[in-house]
């Protein structure tokens, strides 16, 4: 409580209000909204988002979504635009326009501009009979019955709509441009996932010091090397490839299967052949679902003729 107001409540009310907003505008959505995703695909300049005040400020976000999943495209103040920036607009391009009111003047203003050099508008409003739904080309529908903010006068619930509609086209454009994970580090290569996934297994695999061990070496010293190696396996080799790999899981399991005979027992006998394996190029997210789907904490990277390069284990997939 702060000066006896529930903030807890009044915020719970908030996001109900303002999650209630974007699912009310899904039954909203036309074929508008398949021609909206075709003119955006085909667009062969960039795609310009506009708006005035908050409308603007979502407009920058939808822009940058737009332009890291594959839609050329950046943000334009409408404001800017009458001084110099209408220079930035070519008749290649495509102008999204967001208003709630679709009544906003400033914004306004840049569709005589647009018509006469017949540059596409896309209008986003919550007013399908506004200035900018009847000039548009084509136009959305974002009906807002009510903001989340108690005097019904802070844009709360309407920008939430813009800005979760905004996603949802990037997501579609992404969708119909088949746009990939390898896609996506394009465009972020100095980012954390940007770098995962570019990172490649002889990027990170460990290359010294590793675990390996001889088909006719006994489980009584493999058990050594195994612990000592820190990755919960080790890698058998039969003269410079990879026969195999053993676990501790295997040792354990069979400590308690041959308690007797344990010492005579040989890495042979019970190390798995044919290991699952990995090349030096294989994409980390690839090792981390091999690792992943086979419940298994590392893998050796061989190359073609099954020489062993190194082991990635899933720490380094932690990147």
């Amino acid at each position: 409580m702060v000066n006896n107001i529930n903030v807890k409540g009044v915020a719970e009310r908030c996001l109900r209000d303002e999650a209630a907003a974007i699912l009310n505008i899904i039954p909203q959505l036309d074929e508008q909204l398949d021609r909206v995703v075709e003119l955006l695909l085909h667009c062969t300049g960039k795609v310009i988002i506009t708006g005035v005040g908050k409308s603007g400020h979502v407009g920058e976000k939808i822009a940058a979504t737009l332009a890291s999943t594959g839609t050329p495209a950046f943000y334009i103040n409408p404001l800017d635009a009458f001084h110099g920036d209408l220079g930035m607009i070519t008749q290649n391009d495509v102008v999204v326009a967001l208003s709630n009111s679709g009544q906003t003047e400033e914004l306004l203003r840049i569709v005589p501009f647009l018509k006469e050099h017949k540059i596409p508008l896309v209008g986003i409003s919550g007013n399908a009979d506004s200035l900018l739904a009847r000039n548009a080309d084509l136009h959305i529908l974002l009906h807002v019955a009510e903001e989340a903010c108690p005097l019904n006068l802070a844009p709360t619930s309407s920008t939430t709509v813009q800005l979760a509609f905004g996603d949802a086209l990037a997501i579609a454009l992404m969708e119909v441009r088949h746009f990939q994970a390898r896609d996506f580090a394009q465009f972020h290569p100095g980012g954390s996932l940007g770098r995962r996934l570019l990172t490649i297994a002889s990027d990170v695999m460990r290359t010294e010091n590793l675990p390996l061990l001889s088909p006719s070496m006994s489980l009584a010293e493999a058990v050594t090397l195994v612990s000592k190696g820190k990755m919960g396996m080790a890698v058998v080799m039969e003269g410079d490839r990879v026969a195999g790999v053993i676990t501790d899981g295997d040792v354990r399991r069979t400590m308690q299967a041959r308690r007797e005979d344990f010492f005579d027992v040989t890495v042979g006998e019970v190390m798995t052949r044919q290991p699952k394996s990995v090349g030096p190029d294989t994409k980390l997210p690839m090792v981390q679902r091999m690792l992943q789907e086979n419940n298994i904490h590392a893998v050796p990277v061989v190359d073609a003729e099954h020489h062993l390069l190194g082991i990635v284990d899933s720490l380094s997939c932690l990147l």
